[in-house]
């Protein structure tokens, strides 16, 4: 077994940490992980995309064009930007919140691109979970919350209770709480999703 998650947005958004808490939670479950991450200009807001593989056995880091079976894209235009590495009958987990480029281009349209990536890929999630970092009182919230809903939503073949473990054991006690609160909206926030309750 083998399975690939690339996690995309831009600098400021978690993401390297998302990652590590992936390839922890799948090490806690005996597979053998690989990670790496392209970082580009990530104090300005540019790209950054980690790419998590694991399994029982993993050759190389960066996971080949066609073969990921899961983005979390915590940015639209970042997940239109990976989209070739999605393999055929994969699924994204996509945040619908906008970052515009530093640029400040008038041209950047994330409901153009959310809805072109929704009636293209089968399988796509697309929920405002910075809205919900917000309600939690934490931007920074945000990259747990997308992780809580990976887990939960059965994207990724380890439960949701087993992330949740990770959370507990590796994030710092000063941050501790916000992140299991962080761990748990995700999770309830796509079960909502799920049951067909989200408004």
């Amino acid at each position: 077994m083998s399975f690939n998650v690339l996690i995309c947005g831009v600098g400021g958004q978690g993401i390297v940490l998302a990652s590590r808490l992936v390839a922890v939670t799948a090490m806690n479950e005996g597979y053998t992980v690989n990670t790496a991450e392209t970082i580009g200009m990530s104090q300005r807001e540019g790209s950054v995309v980690s790419h998590v593989r694991f399994g029982n056995e993993i050759k190389g880091s960066l996971i080949p064009e066609g073969f990921v079976d899961v983005i979390v894209g915590f940015e639209p235009s970042e997940v239109l930007r990976n989209i070739k590495y999605l393999k055929k009958g994969g699924k994204i987990i996509m945040n619908s919140k906008g970052i515009f480029p530093v640029s400040k281009s008038n041209n950047y349209k994330p409901e153009k691109i959310i809805e072109y990536i929704i009636e293209n890929f089968n399988g796509t999630i697309c929920m405002d979970f910075t809205k919900f970092a917000e309600e939690l009182g934490n931007s920074k919230s945000l990259n747990v919350i997308m992780l809580g809903a990976l887990f939960y939503a059965d994207f990724i073949p380890i439960s949701f209770e087993k992330f949740l473990e990770t959370v507990k054991n590796e994030i710092p006690e000063k941050y501790l709480s916000l992140n299991i609160s962080a761990a748990k909206k995700g999770a309830e926030e796509i079960s909502k999703f799920l049951e067909g309750k989200y408004e």
